[in-house]
């Protein structure tokens, strides 16, 4: 099978012949249809994090196929199923996080395309039991970036607390803020989006946002505060930016909650007067589990939720990356593998 292979950190992706892998107990075998390219897969490519992957390895965690093969005692899935092959790869399943939901902080958890091979390959190994299950009605391609960027945000618009009515900032309308504001207006909230680039503000507000504001602006914090009465009652910041963090918390209603998703380099700049005088909740938000999953992915096969993504084959790899290292790509890319 051909494979984009990570030899080396930094290095450009090698594409290589691999051998097909063979599922064994408990494994099924995915023929890759789709896979979505993530910021996550430039930091496993420069090993920027703290735990790293160890080369060579095949990144990608938005991998979407047909079942084509059973390994032993696989009954959570069939063959000709379509599935999702996300971040979280696997957990152990027993321990106190796994038992309430929060398989994503399990100390076992495996990590697709980071601690086990990903989908930038013609055919992945899984894990039935975490695989993500594709609603009839969703293309490879449409379903890809919602099994990352979808539901990372669907899960961190939840864990903001804010009710239908009530106001949500999304600092960041990218790859993750652009799904952020379907998923937001979907769930009946009213929508600030904010960014530096005018292009995503204008696109924000064609996707519904009900106030845009360019968060480069001196008085950015003001407007917002003063168009929804005193702040937002949820803060999403998926921008990967110290000054969208700090923002954050000034955007942040009284008993408000500021999430985090987005992952800049640097400590978090809080000011501990604000959070403490205004009883203000910072909450980390990663990913988010199998229940949100099925979720995220309901809201699109409605309709309500739509990735715009760019296709590209896998042969275009190292210019996509390279892209998206440059900020140079305005929301999801795509690699195809009917191209």
């Amino acid at each position: 099978m051909k494979a984009a292979v990570v030899v080396g950190f930094g290095q450009p992706l090698a594409l290589q012949d691999w051998e097909i892998p063979t599922p064994g107990p408990g494994q099924i075998l995915v023929k890759t249809e789709a896979c979505g390219v993530c910021h996550t897969d430039v930091h496993a490519w420069h090993g920027d994090w703290p735990v790293k992957p160890k080369p060579p390895f095949i990144p990608g965690h938005e991998a979407i196929g047909r079942v084509v093969a059973l390994g032993g005692g696989v009954t959570a899935v069939k063959l000709g199923d379509r599935v999702g092959v996300p971040w979280l790869y696997a957990a152990c399943g027993h321990c106190e996080f796994c038992l309430q939901a929060w398989e994503t902080v399990c100390a076992e958890a495996q990590f697709g395309g980071y601690t086990q091979n990903g989908g930038f390959a013609e055919y992945l190994l899984a894990d039935p039991n975490y695989v993500a299950h594709i609603p009839a009605g969703l293309t490879p391609t449409e379903a890809a970036p919602l099994i990352c960027a979808g539901i990372t945000t669907y899960k961190g618009i939840k864990e903001t607390e804010a009710r239908p009515g009530q106001w949500i900032a999304i600092s960041g309308i990218g790859g993750l803020g652009h799904l952020g504001v379907q998923y937001a207006k979907a769930m009946g909230l009213r929508v600030c989006a904010m960014d530096i680039d005018e292009g995503k503000l204008a696109h924000a507000k064609k996707l519904g946002a009900d106030l845009v504001v360019n968060a480069r602006v001196a008085e950015a914090v003001a407007t917002v505060r003063a168009a929804t009465g005193g702040g937002a009652h949820g803060v999403l910041i998926t921008a990967p930016s110290l000054g969208a963090f700090k923002q954050g918390v000034g955007l942040t209603r009284k008993l408000g909650t500021c999430v985090l998703v987005g992952l800049p380099p640097g400590e978090f700049p809080t000011p501990l007067f604000d959070v403490v005088a205004n009883c203000i909740t910072i909450r980390g938000s990663f990913v988010g589990n199998r229940q949100d999953m099925a979720e995220a992915l309901a809201f699109a096969a409605q309709g309500q939720v739509k990735a715009d993504i760019e296709l590209q084959p896998l042969s275009a790899i190292n210019q996509v990356m390279q892209r998206l290292e440059k900020g140079d790509v305005a929301s999801r890319v795509v690699i195809d593998f009917a191209q």
